[in-house]
């Protein structure tokens, strides 16, 4: 089976945030979708390591910023290689919130979805949301952010390395050895081994 096949698959990158409490957090996630009009229903799909994950299922809310393709990898960076579990993402309570008091992205963002969640599904590694539609707005006319989008021309290009070892095709981290475990876990982005390359 050729796995990058995977890869013609079409996605696009979202900020997925919450607010427990006092706290508010945000996390990268690629799989944000409506699934049925009438009524108005989305899924969110999130890894369950995410801080993000925990707040949704005790909340039962959250909001998708939906990225720009004027999106900086700063933004990516921010919400996607560190966790809310150590860092306070939003320290200086800077970002507008909805109707639901959850914080959302402005600014690199084109639109947010606000959702209440109605059912989840355990999907092993990750939970899949299925949400209520309760609000939504344009934020500007520029064309949402995909996947392919973001590694050809936000994410850098790796610097040749000089060691042995593999490299994430997704955040671009270094595993340095001969040998890859089968079970490895990207310590940045949470991806398998399947997703990293031998370096050159």
């Amino acid at each position: 089976m050729d796995k990058k096949a995977m890869y013609k698959l079409t996605y696009g990158l979202f900020v997925l945030t919450a607010r427990d409490g006092e706290k508010d957090n945000g996390c990268i996630i690629n799989t944000a979708m409506q699934v049925t009009t009438t009524p108005n229903r989305m899924i969110v799909v999130v890894n369950k390591q995410n801080y993000t994950h925990d707040m949704i299922q005790r909340t039962k809310k959250f909001n998708v910023s939906c990225l720009s393709e004027e999106a900086t990898f700063d933004v990516f960076r921010h919400f996607g290689f560190q966790s809310g579990k150590d860092t306070d993402k939003t320290p200086d309570g800077s970002y507008p919130r909805a109707e639901n008091g959850i914080m959302y992205l402005k600014e690199k963002a084109c639109a947010y979805i606000s959702g209440n969640v109605v059912a989840e599904t355990d999907l092993g590694t990750h939970t899949m949301f299925l949400a209520d539609v309760t609000d939504a707005e344009v934020l500007s006319d520029a064309a949402p952010v995909s996947y392919s989008f973001y590694q050809k021309h936000i994410k850098p290009v790796p610097k040749p390395a000089e060691k042995t070892g593999w490299i994430c095709k997704i955040c671009g981290y270094v595993y340095e050895g001969e040998e890859l475990p089968e079970d490895y876990i990207c310590p940045i982005c949470k991806h398998p081994a399947s997703d990293f390359e031998r370096l050159s």
